[in-house]
């Protein structure tokens, strides 16, 4: 079922949504598990919840999952992801990623354990389930115990009605006996949780040769006979990528903001409002000598008044000025409040006595006095008169965005628009997908989320929603032209194709190197021996656990030092182009003891790993045995896909 709806999908939708891929996967791949073995939150529409109109979805067993269930659950979940990344997630991005399969699979198993429940005659008393949502944490006060108005909000909010809640709260404890009744109490075996640690804390030395590329020593410029040859052979890596000519229309406070209509006396009102953004505090230059203790200071200080200067101070510290100077500072800079009041009580030039720090005695001498001022309205003028007039402008965006939408649907293009209400058109160099310019160049293009992605989703002639720009703003675009990807003539890449041709021979060359040093080491010959006859110099590495890899070891490199026992020679590729050799020199496993905390963590994560696992072959079990139904058409339907072969 699933295979066809991300079919059906991709013939769809051209590019998945990237952010939300990342931003899911983390729990999405234990969905399943996760909703059967733990709490389900109150919003996970459980199997056969509603049964009110609009047709049947599934049937499993017994249970239907009508349309309507499914479509709440659907639009529940992506609610849960939309919160997630911070922005609304649309059915159709929704269905991009494959959320529907994932969806109704949960919809599945939970119908499929409900069959086998009921067919246990499995069940919990009123009493009982009424002393379980009340002891549900979702539910409590801020100062403790069972809060009716709360429940009342959580339902409302989620568009559940308190009978369909207890409903499946009364599910959901059936499924939960039977999920205890299979996995509970499953434990990881003390054997497999002390192999599991020792694999994730062992740690390993290795030593190492490093096998630059200038190992290689010059590559010869090819031939026309063996460029072409190269060329004819890897012409799809040079092909020329599509291209996309746009135009964009934008409405930004920035973009329509006009401050030459902003009266002086606006700005004039608005400084004197404001004349607190605009003032300095006072600031100094402090020079600073520290003391290590407050019998050294009071000796210097002594010293100072009989006399001797700060600089005689400095000389005898082997300190310059600059070693001394804090720097042009203001008051609340310094974090030591009592060296703030007294370098702040001195007169430029003077110097302090002995002056005990919260963390170390000190003298300072005050060099400069930089005294406290406003800036004048003059150099602040222009910036006042910006925001006046983007303040302005932020209250005629959503305007303009509705008037420009109505010229839209009337029929006119970004060009007419944009005479009509004065707005700047500006037309796109062409670039493709990744960003790129014909010349290979980034392209200049708007700071917009997701505005390559929907300009290479459309096509010429199609009318696009705005974008959102920032906060405040609307981007729209049209597509002027399509460039298709082509296969390019050598003389159009020549460089590219002599470069990377040089680049493989060297990488060729380089593994041969690394070859016949691997057969003398395999031979017997030490890493030293190897070395120094390739002029290279041998490394030893930090201790390193399994996919942790540090300075010159790639995570290739941390596999194959962990591909055998001590003693081990491996080859592996190194960054940027290296080879690397390395022997395993030290091999340190880890104290295992079952008590510790970090041990005994493990032990819960693989017990529940256990469970969850139990359970899954459990319900796939189920579903095989009481048989699972599924109506792709009305499926469809639903997502707005249109009817396909189920």
């Amino acid at each position: 079922m699933e295979g066809g709806l991300d079919q059906t999908v991709q013939e769809r939708n051209s590019e998945m949504l990237d952010a939300l891929r990342n931003s899911a996967k983390s729990w999405l791949a234990k969905l399943l598990i996760g909703l059967l073995v733990m709490s389900f939150a109150i919003w996970g529409i459980s199997g056969n919840l509603l049964t009110i109109g609009g047709g049947n979805i599934a049937t499993v067993g017994d249970q239907k999952i009508t349309a309507i269930e499914f479509e709440n659950a659907y639009r529940r979940r992506l609610d849960v992801l939309g919160r997630q990344l911070g922005r609304p997630i649309t059915p159709a991005q929704g269905a991009a990623f494959g959320v529907p399969g994932q969806v109704l699979g949960q919809l599945v198993a939970e119908a499929a354990l409900n069959e086998v429940a009921q067919d246990l005659n499995l069940g919990i008393s009123d009493e009982e389930l009424l002393t379980l949502i009340q002891r549900d944490p979702s539910f409590q006060s801020a100062s403790g115990g069972f809060d009716r108005n709360r429940l009342a909000q959580l339902l409302a909010a989620n568009q559940v009605t308190e009978d369909e809640f207890v409903e499946s709260r009364r599910l959901l404890a059936r499924r939960q006996q039977l999920a205890e009744g299979l996995a509970g109490g499953v434990n990881a075996p003390e054997v497999f949780l002390e192999a599991v640690h020792r694999h994730a804390n062992e740690t390993r030395v290795v030593r190492y040769m490093d096998l630059a590329p200038e190992l290689t020593g010059e590559i010869a410029m090819p031939d026309e006979a063996t460029l072409e040859a190269f060329f004819d052979e890897n012409k799809g890596e040079f092909r020329a990528p599509e291209y996309r000519a746009v135009s964009i229309l934008e409405v930004t406070p920035e973009k329509i903001a006009r401050p030459e209509e902003v009266s002086t006396d606006a700005v004039r009102d608005a400084y004197e409002r404001s004349q607190s953004r605009f003032g300095e505090p006072e600031k100094r230059r402090i020079l600073q000598i520290t003391y290590d203790s407050a019998e050294a200071a009071a000796e210097a200080a002594a010293k100072l008044a009989s006399g001797t200067t700060f600089e005689d101070l400095l000389e005898e510290q082997s300190l310059t000025e600059e070693d001394a100077d804090l720097g042009l500072i203001a008051r609340d800079a310094l974090f030591d409040s009592a060296i703030a009041d007294a370098a702040f009580a001195l007169r430029e030039g003077e110097t302090s006595g002995a002056i005990d720090g919260r963390l170390t005695d000190v003298i300072v001498k005050v060099s400069q006095v930089q005294p406290a001022r406003t800036r004048p309205l003059e150099e602040v003028e222009d910036t006042l008169r910006q925001e006046l007039a983007e303040a302005t402008a932020e209250r005629e965006v959503l305007d303009l965005h509705d008037e420009v939408e109505d010229a839209r649907a009337g029929g006119a293009t970004l060009a007419e628009v944009a005479d009509r209400f004065g707005l700047e058109l500006r037309k796109l160099a062409p670039f493709d997908s990744a960003g790129s310019a014909e010349d290979g160049t980034e392209a200049q293009l708007p700071d917009v989320r997701d505005f390559i992605s929907e300009v290479f989703q459309s096509d010429v002639g199609v009318e696009n929603d705005p974008l959102q720009v920032g906060r405040r703003g609307f981007l729209w675009f049209e597509v002027n032209e399509v460039t298709p990807e082509r296969e390019r003539e050598l003389d159009e890449v020549r460089d590219q194709v002599v470069e990377r041709w040089m680049s493989r021979e060297r990488a060729k060359r380089l593994d041969e190197i690394a070859k016949t040093a691997k057969d003398e080491l395999d031979s017997g010959k030490t890493l030293e021996e190897v070395a120094a006859g390739l002029g290279v110099e041998v490394k030893i590495s930090e201790p390193f656990t399994r996919g942790n890899p540090s300075g010159d070891l790639t995570a290739a490199a941390v596999s194959a030092a962990f591909s055998g026992p001590q003693g081990t020679i491996a080859g592996a590729e190194g960054k940027d182009g290296h080879r690397l050799l390395l022997a395993v020199d030290e091999v340190s496993a880890p104290a295992f003891f079952a008590e510790a905390g970090e041990v005994a963590q493990l032990g819960q994560r693989l017990a529940q790993d256990l469970q969850d696992s139990i359970v899954a072959q459990y319900v796939g079990a189920m579903e095989n045995r009481v048989g699972v139904s599924i109506d792709q058409a009305a499926l469809s339907r639903v997502l707005g896909l249109g009817a396909t072969d189920g």
